[in-house]
């Protein structure tokens, strides 16, 4: 079975993590050959066979369609599966395009998207574009359910962390307790409320704050900061290359996003042996216990992440039973092995599946 893997672009982000990771895992000897083409960006560097690679256009797609049509045909393309609805609209116009192959789609719903401003469109489109849907947590699979997407079409296979890459260190002492964030610099990540935490623990001398990440937000943070007199308290890291160093460096990690589906950061984060507090959004307690295998917030607000972070660094013994407990349910629950196993699953389904939901009213769409 041939299958194409596509994606927007492959710039740093959770999303474009999981097709690379997908990409990497995706071995010999599975029956499966994998094929990928997005629009370029840093990530492309750790495509495993790039010669299975073609790279795409941002802007011109009609050039892309061209492009995707030629290799369809030269690889016996099968399955489609795709990793944005952006990538959806494509695999519908190709399959029509070389309409007499046939091939399926599978769509991993990563993100909240602009389309589901308008539910019925948005299920409509779900119900007869795809074979199948992988949402990343049960919470968006309830969320597509209520929309209209037909239950059968949808499964929940989770993010998966690949333990060699983010293995588990025990923290070494020191004088200084870190507190984290890791992600785009983006309005939607809320770093703002991260500077406002930062500012209510100006009397924990000892507490130093990171962040991690680059983005569009980046001159509106660094001026509140400084507003702020936290100059000497909170770092700006930038771009980093090595996310598990990161991770493994911080004492604490925080998540302080206005939305959220199920972000990888947050397993990687409890890979690695460090604790997390976070917003309770979307699929974050499907891995986030509050007080077992992590500290959950359910609102906001500044004061509450404050009183979390304070329990973690003054409680030694619950600190390390939260390291321990969060490390065990990734191992048992969230490995990239069982990702790409459940991920196969989803290209197997038979083509009589998608053939019946794209009849309405006897007459093919």
């Amino acid at each position: 079975m041939n299958v194409l893997m596509l994606t927007d672009k492959l710039t740093m982000g959770g999303a474009e993590n999981y097709f690379i990771k997908l990409e990497n895992k995706m071995v010999k000897g599975t029956g499966f050959h994998l094929y990928t083409a997005s629009g370029g960006g840093e990530l492309t560097n750790y495509i495993a066979n790039k010669k299975n690679y073609t790279a795409l256009s941002r802007k011109n797609h009609l050039l892309n369609l061209w492009k995707l049509t030629r290799f369809i045909h030269k690889w016996d393309i099968d399955v489609i599966h795709a990793n944005s609805l952006r990538m959806v609209m494509y695999a519908n116009c190709l399959r029509k395009l070389v309409w007499k192959r046939k091939i399926k789609v599978v769509y991993t719903k990563h993100n909240i998207t602009a389309l589901e401003k308008f539910p019925r469109v948005f299920s409509f489109l779900m119900n007869q574009a795809v074979i199948g849907i992988i949402t990343v947590s049960e919470y968006e699979k309830r969320v597509l359910m209520n929309y209209g997407v037909k239950q059968e079409m949808i499964t929940t296979v989770y993010n998966g962390v690949d333990l060699e890459k983010f293995p588990f260190t025990e923290k070494s002492q020191s004088d200084v307790f870190k507190v984290g964030i890791l992600a785009r610099l983006s309005s939607e990540k809320n770093h703002r409320l991260f500077v406002d935490i930062a500012a209510s623990m100006k009397l924990e001398k000892d507490v130093q704050f990171y962040i991690a990440g680059d983005g569009p937000e980046r001159g509106p943070i660094v001026e509140k900061i400084k507003k702020s007199g936290l100059e000497e308290r909170v770092q700006l890291l930038g771009e980093i290359q090595e996310p598990q160093k990161f991770l493994q460096s911080m004492d604490v990690l925080l998540l302080t996003s206005e939305r959220e589906v199920f972000p990888m950061v947050i397993l990687e984060a409890m890979a690695t042996g460090t604790p997390v507090v976070s917003i309770n959004k979307g699929g974050i307690p499907e891995a986030i216990v509050d007080g077992e295998t992590g500290m959950l917030v359910e609102d906001h607000c500044a004061e509450a992440f404050r009183e979390k972070i304070l329990a973690l660094k003054s409680d030694e013994v619950l600190r390390h039973r939260i390291i321990h407990a969060a490390r065990e349910k990734v191992v048992r629950e969230f490995t990239s092995e069982e990702m790409v196993e459940q991920t196969y699953k989803q290209y197997k389904i038979p083509y009589s599946n998608f053939k019946q939901q794209l009849n309405v009213k006897g007459k093919s769409i």
